[in-house]
């Protein structure tokens, strides 16, 4: 067990108790947005960004109403032949005034408020019914891949939501792939086993997503029903020029192969990375390369180039 402190300090003597509570609170939740166990002091700034954090709330709670939420799909090809096998949808918020705001600038307060779990599930529909219309397209099999945070995966009743999606779209168990985080796992591992049990019952796979970056526990590949590895673009980067990263995008690999999964490497920017990750053996990547992630309207399928 640990604590979070927050401290605010009277500078005149003449402030309210009301306002040294609000300031150290705000302090409080500092401590806890760097890493929680430690003591943050309140400063002016962190006043004026708390105003900003409450701005931001407000706003994402009418976003999902105003429909501002989008989806940009980035293709998964198959190494060894650059066949495309799949997308995964990446959350974009258009905010009226900002412009086009990427995950990291609203998923963490998403998180916190809980309102991940309402913007998890228009995701999710969303990507299953783009991923139905897209197989009708080049009528062939064709994967979804669709992010899941720790409070949708702590639900115990998102087996049943994600079945009652799955009906409502027509999209089978079997196109959808929900990547998890290994911090998500090793923190929930005694509330997550039946949930991800059940959603392997319905066929759905499951893949642990940036793979290297966490606790890369052994004990937990043997644990849980995971289909396979996304490899961190942090290793993918030096594949080629970095011993060290060639050498550890290598043992990720054959860890996956010899525990029969699928090996994919995220980050991919360059041939020699995609010729690098060839001679490793990597099954599958997706990276600018082989495709930048973009609106449904502007993703260009070719029947022929799809396979399973």
């Amino acid at each position: 067990m640990t604590a979070s402190v927050g401290i605010a300090l009277s500078g005149s003597g003449d402030d309210s108790p009301e306002a040294l509570l609000r300031d150290a609170d705000t302090a409080m939740y500092r401590a806890k947005a760097e890493g929680r166990a430690q003591v943050c002091v309140f400063r002016e700034v962190n006043g004026r960004e708390a105003a900003t954090h409450l701005q931001t709330a407000n706003e994402l709670h009418r976003a999902l109403e105003r429909g501002e939420f989008r989806l940009h799909y980035q293709p998964i090809v198959r190494v060894a032949t650059r066949e495309i096998v799949g997308f995964e949808a990446l959350l974009r918020w258009e905010h009226p005034e900002r412009g086009l705001l990427a995950p990291g600038e609203f998923i963490g307060l998403a998180e916190d408020t809980g309102l991940i779990v309402s913007i998890g599930a228009w995701a999710l529909e969303t990507a299953c019914a783009q991923a139905r219309r897209w197989q009708q397209t080049v009528r062939g099999p064709l994967t979804m891949n669709v992010n899941l945070s720790p409070r949708q995966l702590a639900d115990p009743d998102l087996p049943l939501d994600v079945a009652a999606i799955l009906a409502r779209t027509g999209l089978c168990g079997s196109s959808l792939c929900l990547e998890l985080t290994e911090n998500t796992l090793m923190h929930h591992t005694s509330t997550v086993i039946g949930t991800m049990q059940a959603l392997r019952a319905q066929g759905i796979q499951l893949s642990i997503d940036d793979f290297g970056t966490g606790y890369s526990s052994l004990a937990y590949l043997q644990r849980f029903p995971v289909e396979s590895l996304k490899i961190d673009r942090t290793f993918v980067d030096g594949i080629g020029t970095d011993a060290g990263d060639t050498s550890i995008v290598r043992a990720v690999v054959d860890l996956a192969h010899t525990l029969g999964l699928v090996a994919v490497a995220e980050g991919v920017e360059t041939a020699a990375q995609l010729d690098g990750l060839r001679a490793i053996g990597c099954d599958l990547a997706q990276g600018y390369l082989l495709g930048r992630a973009q609106p449904a309207e502007l993703v260009e399928l070719q029947p022929a180039a799809v396979a399973n």
